[in-house]
């Protein structure tokens, strides 16, 4: 989350998390017209899901080792589920009762996953949903650990993924919002030993703690502030297009990335 205090040319986000940052890299324009601007951007299906399911998985950790259960996490799904008519982001989806039912049984079978891939009365649960905010190497950082645990060797942080497992060239880009955690913990003197990412469909990606790639995590989000504030002062964010330009929700305000949507994919309906 970043959160904007002034609209003046010398204004400072609040704080810098992993996702806004890859937002910035990804693209200046997307930023400025979410942050600066503050246009709406609904959350689609896939982060709803996502959502849906930290949360089941976030009530089932937090009760005693031995309570654990396929059972008790059948019970957390129904009592979230049944609350999920109230929430703005789903209502957003505007889905039928078929495509409703579907949504659930997705969100089940990552969870059925997610015992599959572990035993979660073994897990030694020191926090979950444990937000952070500090300052790293002079970037005011924000981020939401889904999980710290004990494990034989020290600490592990834990970030649940909903999402496929990356192709391999890209598992460093994505083991750098962990690393970003193990930087923020350490300065609230705690340190990590192991990072995983868990990828509920899947399986898990593992690391022990290497300083170098903390490091370069580090800076690179350093490099994405310094960026952001030139930006900011300069006022220009400009435009970066790809293949995710199809799916920006933004496309109505940028004539270039509605350009490229429609070279890739053909003209929107």
């Amino acid at each position: 989350m970043t959160s904007v205090v002034s609209e003046s040319p010398s204004f400072r986000p609040r704080h810098l998390s992993p996702s806004s940052a890859s937002t910035f890299r990804q693209c200046p324009r997307r930023w400025q017209l979410r942050y600066i601007d503050k246009l709406p951007d609904p959350k689609g299906e896939a982060a709803v899901l996502g959502t849906f399911v930290h949360e089941i998985l976030e009530h089932l950790l937090t009760l005693q080792s031995d309570r654990r259960s396929i059972d008790a996490a059948k019970k957390i799904a129904r009592d979230l589920w049944d609350q999920m008519p109230d929430d703005e982001d789903f209502q957003a989806l505007c889905l039928n009762d078929d495509d409703a039912k579907g949504f659930m049984w997705k969100a089940w079978r990552l969870i059925e996953h997610y015992f599959a891939i572990e035993d979660p009365t073994r897990v030694d649960v020191l926090r979950a949903e444990q937000e952070l905010a500090v300052e790293i190497e002079g970037v005011p950082f924000f981020g939401i650990v889904d999980l710290t645990e004990q494990v034989s060797d020290g600490i592990r942080v834990v970030d649940y993924k909903t999402g496929k497992t990356p192709n391999s060239r890209f598992v460093d880009d994505k083991l750098s919002q962990v690393w970003l955690y193990a930087a923020a913990l350490a300065e609230q003197e705690v340190e990590v030993s192991e990072v995983r990412l868990m990828y509920l469909s899947s399986g898990s990606i593992d690391r022990s703690i290497d300083a170098r790639a903390v490091t370069k995590a580090v800076s690179s989000h350093r490099q994405t502030w310094d960026d952001l504030c030139q930006a900011i002062d300069t006022q220009k964010f400009p435009y970066k297009t790809g293949p995710l330009c199809n799916w920006c929700p933004y496309l109505d305000h940028c004539p270039e990335g509605a350009l490229e949507a429609e070279r890739r994919y053909g003209p929107r309906k």
